[in-house]
């Protein structure tokens, strides 16, 4: 069953994708069209997804993986080692 550790790998393989950068509204839709299933199959996370990625991407900042943001919906996600292969 998904759950809120999942959704790091979730968003990196969302901003990849995107090739390495997107807003949190292209990186929301690019998980939703690749685990739309395992979303909807997640229990209560179903209901709280969306949030929880903010949280799950501040993670990913902490650890040095995305780069650090502005704070804001128009800020943009962005993969600290640029050099990605779009997926």
């Amino acid at each position: 069953m998904l759950t809120k550790q999942n959704l790091p790998d979730m968003v990196i393989e969302a901003l990849k994708a995107l090739g390495g950068s997107g807003s949190v509204v292209d990186v929301c839709r690019e998980v939703w069209k690749r685990h739309e299933d395992v979303l909807r199959d997640s229990g209560d996370l179903f209901f709280t997804w969306q949030y929880d990625i903010r949280w799950a991407a501040q993670k990913l900042r902490d650890q040095g993986r995305l780069e650090p943001t502005a704070r804001g919906a128009a800020s943009r996600w962005i993969l600290a080692d640029r050099t990605v292969v779009r997926t």
